[in-house]
């Protein structure tokens, strides 16, 4: 079935995607990963809480670890335009018969957390603490040199809902794959920032987050970064990559931290900035969608995901199934 047609003038407007907070295990060895060999930069650290941010980001955080028991999502976190836009998005998650909750978060200020219909977190805000810029401060560069927190990916147990909910905040159809038995959507990429994603949803066992994503300036980054971990006791984490994409063009790396998080390091996709950009459309059996060039994708990529903290995760109702590496 072809995606909706976009709301071009949604109830709200959401301007991207901001950030993630997960829970881990041992949050110094996630430092580890994520500070000493992935390269983010710390924006805040206290006993329990380290907040991340990426090289060209202004806003004070991008990630947030905290200790905990288990390894969750805790939540996803999107930035509006205005403050009246927040107000503007809770009379809309209540006229969806979903529940709102106004909090004060650090470097936030107000903040309307809720969830989607399948239960995944949300939470939206205006304004965030700006830091000072460290763009060119190249001493600091190590890792990856992540330049910005890109997108989401979530496993989805009904694809087609969720494009159809997420198209009425106004996320736009870059990209989408279809089995053509069925004719239900088994992936779907979507915008607000003017990339191929903001957000994306993938059929399976859901939700789940699939993966959280940085942009990164060359694919040489990713070939430095494989060096490093391979060197560096983090050689098991690689999961899958480098290659090309044929959805978004993407030159892709798939990681995993500490926890079995995963991390998509990525570069080179397109810019869907025309509100008359026409979706792109993939059927589910070529197999050049997920990899135009390099080996195919291994099965924990399409099994493994992280869960989001008391959600209850649903069996996907579309069955097909894509190539699958031996």
């Amino acid at each position: 079935m072809p995606v909706p047609a976009p709301v071009l003038y949604p109830p709200f407007n959401i301007l991207r995607l901001s950030h993630v907070e997960y829970t881990v295990t041992d949050l110094v060895r996630s430092r580890a990963f994520w500070v000493d060999t992935l390269g983010l930069q710390v924006s805040h650290e206290e006993d329990g809480l380290l907040m991340l941010r990426a090289m060209e980001e202004r806003g004070h955080h991008c990630i947030i670890l905290r200790q905990s028991d288990a390894a969750h999502v805790h939540r996803l976190g999107f930035k509006l335009f205005d403050e009246q836009g927040l107000d503007k998005a809770a009379v809309w998650f209540k006229d969806q018969g979903l529940p709102t909750t106004w909090i004060e978060r650090p470097f936030m200020g107000r903040v309307l957390q809720t969830q989607d219909p399948w239960g995944v977190p949300l939470e939206f805000y205006a304004k965030m603490d700006r830091l000072p810029n460290i763009a060119q401060k190249y001493a600091l560069y190590r890792g990856v040199k992540p330049l910005r927190i890109d997108h989401f990916n979530l496993f989805s147990s009904d694809v087609d809902g969720a494009v159809a909910f997420y198209n009425q905040m106004g996320f736009r159809t870059t990209e989408y794959t279809e089995d053509a038995e069925t004719q239900k959507v088994w992936a779907a990429w979507m915008h607000r920032k003017g990339g191929v994603h903001d957000i994306a949803f993938t059929n399976g066992f859901g939700p789940r987050l699939h993966h959280t994503a940085f942009w990164v300036p060359t694919p040489l980054n990713i070939i430095d970064l494989l060096d490093l971990m391979s060197t560096t006791g983090w050689r098991d984490n690689i999961e899958r990559g480098p290659g090309r994409h044929g959805i978004s063009n993407a030159f892709f790396l798939y990681i995993l931290d500490p926890d079995g998080h995963r991390i998509e390091i990525y570069c080179s996709d397109y810019q869907t900035i025309d509100p008359d950009h026409e979706p792109i459309h993939w059927d589910l059996k070529d197999p050049s969608r997920q990899t135009l060039w390099g080996a195919p994708a291994p099965r924990s990529w399409f099994e493994h995901g992280s869960a989001f903290d008391g959600v209850d995760i649903a069996e996907p109702a579309l069955k097909a199934q894509p190539i699958i590496a031996p």
